[in-house]
């Protein structure tokens, strides 16, 4: 029978194997660190107060030979004659004398407001804003605006005023939480420009308190990053797609049919290779203002595999594991995973999917969808949390299983002896290298919700986030071709031992002492068979 590569590979192929991993591995992080900028740049806008006495639909520009009469501020006196259904923000993305670009992927925009205090217009409790907001694309400076997106939204207006409400306090700033306003999914034009209301009548935008301005915070990925990312892409989709493709090719050669095990093998390779599809590519030539629901999904069905991948890596190793080769031995553990995953996704399409009609619209944007929202988020976390604690219980429970085989070592004949210790500390080795990977991907799951730091050190400026970024991508890719080429089926077999051995290994189990296996000792590695011998009771 053949085993896998893991046992029949030399120390010093395996040696230099897990050297060149380890090598791949330092470079993905000092790519992210030395070479990309960090993946999103930030630039605040200050809207322009436009004066549109007519109230028409008219774009108004901020600059140039088209801007719009404009009111500086609202305590001149022309102000004063204005009616506040007259007044347009008007916002234009990017600054003058630069342009955006397909390879920022996708744009963000949060609203900032400066509110005075005034004891005759203050804030009121739980009050909420409304915003006609409007968007618009052109691809040179002379063509006429083409309308987007047009949406009347309504956003919470959460601040709080440090100092005492009193008369002498009128003029100070509240502090005004920022609020969630707009995702574009692809940046497919150079120049956008926004108009922004806040209508007022006896029941809408009363009690917002005295507006003085509204600045609008720009977030896009910065080019410079998408590059190297795509880049990273580019490597590591073929040589996984190969992989895949060669290892499940070595297993339909077998002899017998494929274990659980390596069917979730060849699953983890299928979806890191779903994952490394450079569509960005693509991207740069069509509006696919979907790619950002697509990249989730990709993340999603990774996280799903992966996760399910390392409860039955451990499982099939487990000595007391009865119900051995079968999914439905795992159905509480893989479906906490696909309640978890599923739980993220519906989240995902609440907010995304919407976004691909609306970009203004936000789950954020009432009290009970935040609610709902911050609910599936805190359930998702806890299924996370409960997954690694199993995940940690059934690693120590192999790793004790492990130990008790290896009691028997000394009883074996120095030949055995030797073989199976090499096997073993090989499997133990790739077992810690598992529970590593499983501990940097959960921490990368909550992390990234964080914005990024940077680090300084000396003339260098490391970029924290994006080391992390290529260095968990790299990894997850190095784990799973990993995974695939060591367990893949060797074409060393054990014929070619010498008869010694086999003269041994059949005289190590006497006849009084033979045990009916089940169907998991047609496995893939010698651990995997000698840890599911089953005696009959």
């Amino acid at each position: 029978m053949a085993g896998a590569i893991i046992e029949k590979m030399s120390t010093k192929k395996l040696v230099l194997f897990v050297f060149f991993i380890l090598l791949f591995q330092i470079f993905s992080i000092l790519v992210g660190a030395l070479i990309s900028p960090s993946p999103t740049t930030a630039i605040s806008y200050l809207a322009t107060k436009c004066i549109n006495f007519h109230r028409t639909r008219a774009w108004l520009m901020p600059w140039g030979s088209n801007r719009c009469q404009q009111v500086h501020s609202f305590d001149d006196p022309l102000a004063k004659t204005l009616d506040a259904n007259d007044i347009v923000f008007a916002v234009h993305v990017p600054l003058p004398n630069t342009e955006m670009s397909p390879w920022f992927q996708y744009m963000l925009a949060v609203l900032q407001f400066d509110i005075a205090f005034k004891m005759i217009n203050q804030i009121e409790d739980d009050v909420v804003i409304t915003i006609d907001a409007r968007l618009a694309y052109r691809d040179d400076m002379t063509s006429e605006w083409t309308t987007k997106f047009h949406s009347v939204e309504q956003r919470p207006l959460r601040c709080t005023f440090a100092v005492s409400k009193t008369y002498e306090n009128e003029g100070r700033f509240y502090h005004c939480d920022p609020i969630p306003f707009m995702e574009l999914g692809s940046v497919a034009h150079k120049y956008f420009l926004m108009n922004l209301r806040l209508p007022v009548n006896d029941t809408m935008n009363v009690g917002i308190g005295e507006i003085k301005d509204i600045h609008v915070v720009g977030i896009h990925q910065n080019g410079g990053f998408t590059k190297v990312w795509i880049s990273m892409k580019t490597v590591f989709s073929p040589w996984i797609s190969v992989a895949t493709v060669w290892y499940w090719y070595r297993i339909r050669i077998l002899a017998r049919p494929p274990v659980l095990l390596e069917k979730v093998i060849f699953a983890l390779g299928l979806s890191m290779a779903f994952l490394d599809m450079p569509v960005e590519w693509l991207s740069m030539g069509f509006e696919w203002t979907w790619m950002l629901l697509f990249e989730d999904a990709q993340q999603c069905a990774l996280y799903s595999v992966l996760f399910c991948f390392w409860i039955i890596f451990c499982g099939e190793h487990l000595m007391d594991q009865r119900q051995r080769n079968l999914l439905s031995a795992y159905w509480w553990q893989v479906g906490l995973v696909v309640f978890g995953s599923s739980v993220l996704l519906i989240f995902d399409l609440s907010e995304r999917g919407v976004r691909l009609s609306n970009p203004f619209y936000s789950v954020w944007a009432s009290e009970s969808r935040s609610k709902v929202a911050v609910s599936f988020i805190i359930v998702a976390g806890i299924s996370v949390c409960l997954y690694f604690f199993s995940l940690c219980r059934m690693v120590h429970c192999v790793f004790r299983t492990i130990s008790g085989k290896m009691q028997q070592l000394p009883t074996m004949p120095e030949t055995r002896r030797l073989r199976y210790k090499g096997i073993i500390f090989r499997f133990k080795f790739l077992m810690l290298a598992t529970l590593t990977c499983a501990a940097l991907t959960i921490i990368f799951f909550i992390l990234n919700q964080v914005s990024e730091g940077h680090w300084h050190w000396g003339d260098y400026t490391l970029q924290v986030h994006s080391a992390f970024l290529t260095g968990i991508y790299g990894m997850w890719n190095l784990y799973v071709f990993t995974i695939i080429f060591l367990y893949a089926p060797s074409h060393k077999h054990n014929g070619k031992k010498s008869g010694d051995t086999q003269h041994t290994d059949m005289t190590d189990k006497p006849e009084s002492q033979e045990t009916q296996l089940t169907c998991g000792e047609q496995g893939p590695t010698e651990v995997y068979r000698i840890t599911g011998k089953v005696a009959e009771e």
